[in-house]
């Protein structure tokens, strides 16, 4: 995409707690599986209805366990559940305190039922890219986000960092020049052994959600210029919220004349709207120099840095009128060793962020260029250590995986000692 992005501090740490919202507020749990395998579902969106309209409020995520909490000021009638490949179902909301297991139906493609495309996918691209001004936000909106970033040496975590955003993105009819995220809250820990610390700094942080939104941001992939540089294929038709998806893949021509590194990766459009609903990307690793590019910042000189992975995916929900960002998760892997070692350590970071509802901007100022996070700042020098156990209140948050929680708290213990 030929644009560097900075921002995470890699392995700089933060603490994590989950618990019950205090106050008015309610709160509902639960697990989402496969109605066939019975496997937990990641990522899947679960959004609540209002008990007099059907209006759609807060939104989370489910974490890699299938696991959510989602918490609400506002009396919720239901929950609407949703996922790549499943049938939508809507859950109404029980007992308070009830832990809901929820079971999604893989959904199948029914052709007679849709229009098949039956132009060529280039073609199907380009017509989605000219209605972007059609199917996202035209106006300036301002909305609450849920930010994780993590870092894992081999498989263990060794740095968590996490926080509330306030997330600022002018209409798509205008540059990303006037986007810009502030921190409301946030946190860190980071393992207090020297072993376990490498300050490698890697494209991301919590700006990934405006530089990385490249339904906006063009230039990255959907300019008439970059698209030349992919071939594009239709491939088999899926499901997104109940509604038929074309499926394009993306694929570099030539990996050797271009001076930086070209993604695989598939696109979600939407049948109806031509909207893109998903987007995922992996960058291409068979030119490591120009991956290195893409992904790293900055080392420590000695230090031979060998990227493996770098994977993006975005998703964008549909309200019956517009689209909107709604998920952004970046993961990187790679290896590093020093010079007189023979043996190259694994490193894996996760930056995640999740919009958890809008405000009004006639009710909230925008986010001003004082309070904005700036894209060479890092996460980690801006929040502060905690292990509060109250600390997310009445906050939507991605609930931490049982591994995670365990290594945060053996992270916590080490600093005891």
């Amino acid at each position: 995409m030929g644009h560097r992005l900075t921002g995470l501090l890699l392995l700089a740490w933060l603490w994590l707690a989950v618990v019950p919202a205090v106050g008015q507020r309610q709160v509902v749990s639960g697990v989402v599986r496969s109605a066939l395998s019975g496997e937990p579902l990641a990522q899947v969106s679960v959004q609540g209805l209002s008990a007099t309209a059907d209006e759609r409020l807060e939104a989370v995520v489910t974490n890699d366990e299938g696991l959510f909490t989602l918490k609400s000021d506002r009396q919720l009638q239901a929950i609407v559940v949703s996922h790549l490949g499943y049938h939508t179902r809507r859950v109404d909301v029980g007992a308070v305190g009830a832990v809901l297991d929820i079971r999604l139906q893989p959904a199948t493609v029914q052709l007679r039922e849709v229009t098949v495309w039956t132009g060529d996918a280039r073609e199907l691209v380009a017509l989605a890219v000219s209605k972007i001004p059609h199917n996202y936000s035209a106006h300036d909106e301002l909305s609450r986000c849920f930010y994780r970033e993590t870092a894992m040496k081999r498989h263990n975590y060794v740095y968590v960092a996490e926080g509330v955003l306030d997330m600022y993105k002018a209409g798509y009819s205008h540059s990303l020049r006037r986007d810009r995220v502030a921190i409301r809250k946030g946190r860190r820990l980071m393992s207090p052994r020297k072993k376990d610390t490498l300050t490698v700094k890697v494209t991301g942080g919590p700006v990934q959600a405006l530089q990385l939104d490249v339904v906006k941001h063009h230039d990255m992939l959907f300019s008439p210029d970059e698209l030349q540089r992919y071939e594009l294929r239709l491939l088999p038709a899926q499901t997104i919220d109940d509604r038929l998806h074309y499926v394009v893949g993306v694929a570099p021509r030539s990996v050797a004349e271009c001076p930086w590194a070209l993604y695989h990766g598939q696109l979600f459009i939407d049948a109806q709207t031509l909207a893109f609903s998903r987007i995922e990307l992996q960058l291409d690793m068979s030119d490591r120099d120009k991956a290195t590019q893409m992904m790293l910042v900055k080392k420590p000189m000695g230090l031979r840095f060998k990227p493996r992975e770098l994977s993006l995916s975005l998703h964008y929900a549909y309200d019956g009128s517009v689209s909107r960002l709604s998920y952004v998760r970046t993961t990187f892997r790679f290896n590093c060793d020093w010079k007189r070692r023979l043996i190259a350590t694994s490193f894996t970071a996760v930056c995640e962020m999740v919009t958890t509802g809008r405000e009004s901007l006639s009710e909230s100022k925008p986010i001003t260029g004082r309070e904005s996070f700036d894209r060479r700042d890092a996460f980690y020098d801006k929040v502060d250590y905690f292990r509060d156990p109250d600390f997310w209140s009445d906050y939507n948050i991605i609930e931490p995986t049982e591994h995670l929680d365990r290594a945060i708290d053996k992270i916590v213990r080490r600093y005891r000692q």
